[in-house]
């Protein structure tokens, strides 16, 4: 190859015999013209010849009277031939500038520091991890010293000097490993059903949060199952009464509920219960098309309005006596015909109105004219019909809202919550 007046270069790569005429480079002219012309890779200066190399380079164009410029160039050249770094070249040409040499230490002994703990040190701690089950390194270190300081056993002489950290080393290496293999069980991962997040309505009815309330055990035997379920911007509410949480028990119920909600359906939220986080009900809503969330760790709030509602609505209305499971139809039936109705559209509910303050802060204020029904709300959204279900019209909605007035649904709910406790009550006694 010619450049610049050079005579051709051939260089044999791999450990082969190079033979260059490199040294016919004499200006930095005939540098950049070399590296202008040829590719990356085309020439290697073998690993053992690098730093007579770079000496010579350095030396024949005299590296420390050149400027800027010209260092540039030769550190880029120096780059190109040895196929190192610019970081690794400029510490090679600052050692030459100090020393005036470059010290080959590829073949320099190392220094060996001596070996505190044998093999026979570790066949000792594997042996103690296998008797005590492979505890901690701090348990462990003090099992050792009380085995040579309290018990006498020369064999954990040195292994009670040990640090934590040096006795973690040494249950790492290829000899502990040998002798000792600590197997552990496959850890279950989470179930992927739902995106762990809090729902995200917008403003929009239709974002349900859902949650269980167990209505009391006696003699080691289960009461029924009130599943409670809340719309987050209206707060349309339907609590629906299932003998068991089992799938068999609780998915028609789910359906019913979701059936039951004047609006469409477009989100549904659980806490992390196995009753919901399930593919039985996965399945259902993928279906349904409803999106499916579930709560986060520490983040209490995700599902607060619904396990609110648990106290506010269903502890007060049908308390925390035992209820047996076979009354789970009955008490189902009272829940649709007397409790929802009278919740959603004679109940009134506080509203919070969100005030961001001058230092960012949020802050949620109640006011008299924002306490509403959940009908009421629902209504108050703009084109409140949009949201509707097929079928069901606002004035079919106001019909039942204005067929009693809110103190006659609340005659017909104590008189109907009395029958029924009555007849619970009439029934056990017999069995009894």
């Amino acid at each position: 190859m010619s450049l610049s007046g050079c005579r051709s270069e051939s260089v044999m790569m791999r450990g082969m015999v190079i033979d260059m005429e490199e040294a016919r480079l004499h200006t930095l002219a005939q540098v950049k013209a070399f590296l202008g012309g040829t590719a990356e890779g085309a020439f290697r200066v073998p690993k053992t010849e690098r730093h007579r190399f770079i000496e010579s380079v350095l030396t024949r164009f005299g590296y420390a009277q050149q400027g800027r410029v010209g260092k540039g160039v030769l550190l880029r050249y120096l780059e190109r031939m040895t196929r190192l770094s610019r970081q690794q070249v400029t510490r090679l040409v600052r050692q030459y500038r100090q020393e005036g040499t470059l010290s080959t230490r590829h073949g320099a002994p190392r220094y060996a520091f001596p070996r505190r703990f044998t093999a026979t040190d570790v066949a000792v701690l594997a042996d103690m991890d296998a008797l005590h089950g492979t505890v901690s390194g701090p348990a462990t270190k003090k099992l050792m010293e009380r085995a040579c300081h309290l018990f006498g056993d020369a064999r954990f002489e040195r292994l009670a000097g040990i640090s934590v950290s040096h006795l973690y080393n040494l249950r790492g290496g290829n000899q502990y490993q040998r002798t000792r293999r600590h197997w552990t069980k496959t850890r279950p991962t989470g179930v992927p059903i739902g995106q762990r997040r809090a729902p995200q309505p917008n403003g929009l009815p239709g974002y349900i949060r859902i949650d269980s309330v167990h209505q009391g055990d006696q003699d080691g035997v289960k009461g029924v199952y009130h599943i409670n379920t809340v719309d987050s911007v209206t707060q349309f509410q339907l609590v629906a009464t299932c003998e068991k949480i089992s799938e068999a028990y609780l998915l028609p119920v789910i359906r019913q509920l979701l059936e039951g909600f004047p609006f469409v359906i477009l989100g549904f939220h659980a806490d992390n219960g196995s009753e919901y986080i399930n593919y039985q009900v996965a399945t259902l809503l993928e279906k349904l098309r409803i999106e499916f969330t579930k709560s986060r760790p520490r983040h209490s709030n995700d599902n607060a309005l619904a396990e609110s509602k648990n106290g506010a609505v269903v502890r007060k209305h049908v308390g925390y006596a035992h209820i047996p499971q076979p009354f789970a139809t009955q008490v189902n039936a009272f829940c649709a015909n007397h409790l929802n109705p009278y919740v959603n559209f004679h109940r009134p509910c506080l509203f919070p109105e969100t005030v961001t303050d001058a230092k960012g802060k949020a802050r949620k204020r109640y006011r008299d004219e924002d306490m509403k029904t959940p009908y009421e709300k629902l209504k108050s959204l703009p084109e409140a019909s949009q949201y509707l279900k097929r079928g069901i019209t606002v004035a079919q909605l106001d019909g039942i809202a204005l067929r009693i007035s809110d103190n006659e649904a609340a005659v017909a709910l104590n008189h109907a919550r009395r029958h029924l406790f009555q007849a619970i009550a009439a029934a056990s006694r017999k069995q009894a």
